[in-house]
């Protein structure tokens, strides 16, 4: 990994007529502070330290998300609950993460994301705390879906936004490598709680990753800075360094600054809501009933966890192959590559009765979701530019709270009704097949061989 950062920095960095490339432009919103760049006689883009703070951001924000698989069993016995009813407390947590989502994008744009993921930092810490002294029903939508979706529900926005603010030419690779947080987070998240619910019980579970989310999001927030106003070049290379920098202008001329509404005012804008409603549809079915599927087949409850984390760590794979493959292809194969990719992976959920089989479908759908992701979120700044980019991926992040809300709670209820997921896991391979198509209708800037 090490030798990998030292072979791209030099190509991260961009000098011309003494004007900077952050993010594809260059942002009014950075005074110029030489603190906050790459100064002449430096050889290391600060780019990348910023890289690793949203990777260990993300990684705590969805790992704190997708264990609420891990408590689901615990909540439901412990407070008498059916399986819709205790899905609904996660799906008001994506509803409500979603407006505080817009909010924390909004602020970071004017204000820079320092604060803003410091507040996150608190409010997390103090959701999670209260939401192991709960006693009733009502508590845990305010201390779980009230107060952890405060504190969660900016992050992925804000550190998406400032990744492809820092790597204007290398979009696809740098959301790939923070937006492995949220595999990350499932991979080792998962089986902590689970192991930690098994040994003390649910309610210490959650304070302990109340401290654990207060200090892995509070310490990165204070190194983060604003994308710089003057950055030079380290490359040898400096003839594909301007061969690529003449593509970003002629990408730039073609795809201005769009303002929120402006951008609502596209194709392409409503085109990627519902994309994201229905991956987040897929992701969130999943990721919230998986555990239970799996032990009501007869997994015992820690090997089912562990069907998370393999989601999360072959989720990794598909976002480092996808992420850049999509800077050199193009966004629109890559992203219905992996949606192909999630259909068959359902398929194969609904056959599945024996761990192997469980663990093969991990596989495929953590490829498929991770795969998706840079893809799909790359083409947000491919099409409205970054000045505003906060703002509009918090509003677009609307649809994925409706999918990320609507998901949970119909497969819930399916179950409730019926006894079993089938019919839940035959509408999310719909909903694949969805994406896919409106994948195909996204209008996407050429953007290969950059």
């Amino acid at each position: 990994m090490i030798s990998f950062l030292q072979n791209n920095i030099g190509r991260s960095t961009i000098n011309k007529d003494s004007k900077s490339y952050s993010g594809g432009i260059s942002s009014s919103r950075d005074t110029g502070s030489t603190t906050d760049s790459t100064t002449a006689g430096e050889k290391f883009y600060y780019g990348w330290i910023i890289l690793i703070i949203c990777l260990v951001l993300i990684t705590i924000s969805y790992g704190v998300r997708f264990s609420f698989g891990i408590f689901f069993q615990s909540l439901e016995q412990d407070f008498a609950l059916n399986r819709a009813l205790t899905s609904v407390i996660f799906s008001a947590y994506m509803i409500l993460g979603a407006l505080f989502a817009i909010l924390g994008g909004w602020l970071s744009d004017r204000y820079g994301p320092r604060l803003v993921l410091l507040a996150t930092g608190v409010f997390s810490f103090a959701g999670l705390a209260l939401s192991s002294q709960v006693t009733s029903l009502w508590q845990i939508f305010l201390s779980f879906s009230l107060l952890v979706a405060i504190g969660t529900g900016p992050i992925y926005i804000i550190a998406t936004s400032e990744a492809v603010r820092w790597f204007p030419l290398r979009r696809g690779l740098a959301l790939a490598i923070v937006t492995c947080g949220t595999g990350l987070g499932s991979i080792w998240i998962a089986p902590v709680a689970a192991q930690f619910i098994e040994s003390f019980g649910w309610r210490p579970a959650f304070f302990f990753l109340g401290i654990i989310a207060f200090i892995a999001i509070i310490i990165p927030s204070l190194f983060l800075r604003r994308s710089p106003t003057a950055v030079t070049t380290a490359s040898e290379d400096n003839k594909k360094l301007n061969s690529n920098l003449n593509t970003l202008n002629r990408q730039q001329k073609e795809t201005k600054d769009f303002s929120p509404r402006q951008a609502a005012g596209t194709r392409n804008f409503w085109l990627l809501i519902c994309t994201w409603v229905f991956y987040a549809f897929c992701l969130f079915t999943i990721t919230t009933h998986i555990v239970m599927h799996a032990i009501d087949k007869g997994i015992d409850p820690i090997e089912a966890a562990t069907i998370l984390s393999i989601i999360g760590f072959a989720s990794i794979l598909g976002r480092l192959s996808m992420g850049p493959l999509s800077d050199r292809v193009g966004r629109k194969p890559t992203g219905i590559i992996s949606a192909v990719i999630m259909i068959a992976a359902m398929v194969l959920l609904m056959q599945s009765s024996s761990l192997w089989m469980f663990y093969i479908f991990a596989c495929l759908f953590g490829i498929a979701y991770g795969g998706l992701s840079p893809s799909v979120t790359a083409t947000v700044s491919d099409s409205f530019g970054t000045r505003h980019l906060g703002a509009i991926m918090g509003i677009l992040d609307l649809g994925w709270v409706i999918g990320g809300a609507a998901g949970p709670a119909i497969a819930g209820y399916i179950f409730d009704v019926t006894g079993k997921y089938f019919l839940a896991f035959i509408f999310v391979a719909l909903a694949a097949l969805i994406v896919a198509i409106l994948i195909l209708f996204i209008k996407t800037p050429d953007i290969k061989k950059q």
